[in-house]
């Protein structure tokens, strides 16, 4: 994530500014007009300390502008194979006043992006509650509490007024909620624990410019602390189904730790994973199973579990 600031000498039309500026911070990219105008209308642009959208906006000289560039988002183009899909009750596996969860499909991202055309599951239970309430006056709340990958399908939670946020923050922050995932993979050893940990430190190994590809990396290094319990629970012909508890919540966590492990998913060619199944449209086969948490009001312990996939049985 680059944080660029700049302190405006003369008068300028916001995005003409930023034309000139970013590819200076970004060498060797190609920054089209299109891709500026995106990154304002995304909100990654403050005047002043206060989020501008407007990509004509007229800056002052002494004004201070100020960019926030995640080179990942930044330069996404979308993919053909970004599902197009609507929230209904089926999808909603548990709801209230202060919380909904729902089960995420795969090839749906979880939250916005540069692209603002691109559609998001926040989005999505953004419509799904003003479907519900067509009377509203205004956008219904939706607060993202974690993120899936693109590829990955199911659990994922949202509150539905901030004031329960600090008290959901906190538990996915100090790691007390539980996360399940199952995950289909092809082992590479040929003699696998049916229960095992891996306690390794990982870190991000790619240049900033490229792709986000994570690996083991001593923390002397900026790897960070990194745990994820292992249990095998279905061995098949080729495969093998295991279950993975993470109790960190580092980038790629599963994936680098099942790759280090010998059991790289199907379908995660970035890390040691064979080709995806062509049933499963060569997805990333990782699927977030279960979530086990107190309810940020009444405190009562909560679990909730989505379906597994048929590409997975």
């Amino acid at each position: 994530m680059l944080n660029c600031l700049w302190h405006m000498d003369s008068a300028c039309q916001l995005d003409c500014f930023l034309r000139t500026v970013i590819p200076k911070e970004l060498p060797g990219k190609v920054v089209s007009n299109s891709k500026i105008r995106r990154l304002i209308i995304a909100g990654c642009v403050r005047i002043n300390g206060s989020v501008c959208r407007i990509p004509t906006w007229q800056l002052n000289a002494g004004d201070s502008v100020q960019a926030f560039i995640d080179d990942e988002k930044f330069f996404f183009e979308k993919k053909p194979n970004d599902i197009s899909f609507i929230l209904t009750d089926s999808n909603v596996l548990y709801e209230d006043s202060d919380i909904i969860i729902v089960d995420k499909p795969a090839f749906f991202p979880t939250e916005p992006t540069v692209v603002s055309s691109r559609a998001s599951m926040h989005q999505a239970v953004k419509d799904y509650l003003w479907k519900k309430e067509p009377a509203r006056l205004h956008v219904p709340y939706a607060g993202v509490m974690h993120r899936l990958d693109r590829e990955t399908s199911g659990v994922l939670l949202f509150t539905k007024t901030r004031e329960v946020n600090a008290v959901m923050h906190e538990q996915f922050a100090s790691h007390t909620i539980q996360k399940t995932y199952r995950a289909l993979c092809k082992p590479t050893k040929s003699q696998i624990l049916c229960r095992f940990s891996v306690n390794q430190p990982i870190g991000r190994i790619s240049p900033k410019s490229a792709p986000c590809k994570m690996g083991a990396l001593p923390v002397d290094r900026g790897g960070q602390e990194a745990r994820t319990d292992m249990v095998i629970v279905e061995r098949q012909s080729k495969f093998v189904l295991v279950e993975a508890m993470p109790y960190t919540g580092r980038t790629h966590q599963i994936r680098v730790h099942l790759s280090l492990a010998g059991l790289p998913i199907v379908g995660d060619t970035q890390y040691g994973g064979p080709p995806g199944l062509a049933s499963a449209n060569g997805r990333v086969m990782l699927h977030a199973w279960k979530l086990s948490f107190l309810h940020p009001r009444t405190g009562r312990s909560l679990t909730v579990q989505a379906p597994l996939p048929l590409e997975f049985l």
